[in-house]
């Protein structure tokens, strides 16, 4: 069968409004970059002679400008899943009138889709590396749910990306879990365990064209560790060895997981030079530039991701260096990288961030202030809950000191404080486990809270525990630090004394 070359303008005229696209990659990784482009193009051109035209969008996790930014510039979107990290496209989510977001664990979406319970999938837009005639394609740098949505879609839209100048076969396992009630163990006992296929294979007769690209995936390299993230990164890093040199980490250590930012990364540059943490391996959703160092120096044997999320810097060295890395990296689908059965079994090291932690050690990981969406739970629910360690870290403020991180009670909660073991701050880093509530508190303020914030969280806790329960609170009080911030722009300005009576 004859699959024909399409611009991307002729693959853009082939979505309805009203239509759910689905789309391949992870983070930037491997997500499309022209025909989106050309969508939001379309999309302006309707909206110009009065005609509707928006989308359902469904991706692996965020994606990049040529995806979220473009469609959100374009008012294209009209729901969208399961994560976001675009300016444009949080904006709209954020308003009442723009997009409408729902968060979803990463791990989740892709069998939901099979599960049938958000419709069907019209279109899928796959990026691809290599194709045959027959439909077998190797894809590129994140997988995402790509084997999920080229089986579900009814018409698919190859992007041949012809970017990368070494070949990416043999970097992906491809593997889709049965569904209830056939469903079996996911076989996967080491991060190295291959159980699923090099190529994803998609019926040739719902391959509607194929579109060249030649654009690179856009990522900007992150800054290198500051001296804050750098305190954060050494709390963490004592933290576990001196778990290692306990005995309450095995003394082969365990799989890493790292969540993304500069802090993930100042964590795995100090587990490189930490002479005492032996080579370890990872099983994670992304991996950064960080990891591609560690491999080079022989500290990370191993990492099972869903997405190499380089630098475009980093990624044409890797590219250049392929063939040592082919033995090194495995790339999964996001519901098999995230798999909380996985998690489990392989007793993961999870390490993620937060935007506020409170006393009693819930976290809220998405809404600034409780209301404002910032760029939703990814995965870092998948791995916390199910981790042998759940590590989550934060500066203790920002803002230059106006905002404290730590606060009474969480505006929102993403991970309850069942689901969080560790919190690490610059300031140090609380050991929650085995803990009661007051217990938790205590370690909190001592540890994690910064000494300008410290007399007022004491003052909270001693108002709380006038009021007496398990787990003490004043619900007058309990969001002072965030009504402060409203209302004089700094949360150090509470006084709590007006509560003490």
């Amino acid at each position: 069968m004859s699959i024909p070359f399409i611009t991307a303008e002729e693959a853009a005229a082939i979505i309805k409004n009203g239509d759910t696209v689905a789309t391949s990659g992870f983070t930037a990784s491997g997500t499309p970059k022209v025909v989106t482009v050309a969508l939001a193009e379309r999309a302006r051109a309707l909206h110009e002679k009065g005609e509707p035209f928006k989308i359902n969008l469904f991706t692996g996790a965020s994606t990049n400008d040529h995806v979220d930014g473009e469609l959100a510039r374009a008012n294209a979107i009209a729901k969208r899943t399961p994560y976001q990290s675009h300016k444009d496209c949080r904006s709209l989510v954020n308003s009442t009138d723009g997009i409408s977001y729902f968060d979803a664990h990463l791990s989740h979406l892709s069998q939901d889709l099979r599960y049938g319970f958000y419709g069907d999938i019209d279109v899928a837009i796959i990026e691809v590396t290599e194709m045959s005639p027959n439909g077998e394609v190797i894809l590129g740098a994140g997988l995402g749910m790509a084997p999920t949505i080229a089986h579900l879609a009814k018409k698919v839209i190859i992007e041949y990306s012809s970017y990368y100048h070494n070949s990416f076969r043999g970097f992906h396992d491809n593997y889709i879990p049965l569904d209830p009630p056939n469903r079996r163990e996911i076989p996967i006992y080491r991060p190295s365990d291959r159980i699923g296929s090099t190529v994803l294979k998609i019926d040739p007769k719902k391959i509607v064209g194929v579109v060249p690209s030649n654009a690179s995936e856009s990522i900007k390299p992150f800054t290198a560790p500051d001296e804050l993230t750098q305190r954060i990164g050494d709390n963490i890093c004592r933290f576990l060895v001196d778990q290692l040199r306990k005995g309450e980490i095995p003394k082969e250590f365990l799989p890493i997981q790292s969540g993304v930012g500069n802090v993930a990364n100042a964590v795995l540059y100090g587990l490189g030079e930490n002479p005492e943490i032996p080579r370890f391996e990872m099983y994670t959703e992304v991996i950064q530039d960080a990891v591609m160092a560690l491999m080079e120096e022989g500290k990370c044997r191993f990492a099972s991701t869903c997405s190499l999320t380089f630098s475009d810097d980093a990624m044409l060295h890797f590219m250049e260096n392929i063939d040592f890395f082919r033995d090194k990296v495995l790339m999964r689908p996001g519901e098999i990288s995230n798999s909380p059965e996985v998690v489990r079994r392989l007793g993961l090291i999870a390490m993620n961030t937060a935007l506020e932690a409170d006393i009693y050690g819930n976290v809220n990981s998405t809404h600034v202030l409780g209301t404002k969406m910032m760029n939703g739970i990814g995965g870092s629910a998948d791995f916390s809950r199910n981790a042998y360690l759940s590590i989550f870290s934060c500066p203790s403020i920002q803002k230059g000191g106006k905002i404290s991180t730590i606060v009474p009670m969480v505006s929102h909660v993403d991970h309850s404080e069942h689901s969080v073991k560790i919190i690490a701050t610059e300031q140090g880093v609380a050991d929650l486990r085995g803990l009661d509530p007051i217990q938790r508190a205590q370690t909190m303020i001592e540890n994690c809270v910064h000494p300008m914030y410290k007399e007022l969280m004491w003052d909270y806790l001693k108002i709380a525990c006038k009021n007496g329960g398990h787990t003490p609170h004043d619900l007058r009080a309990a969001f002072a630090f965030h009504e402060a911030l409203m209302e004089k722009g700094d949360m150090s300005l509470v006084d709590f004394a007006e509560y003490d009576k």
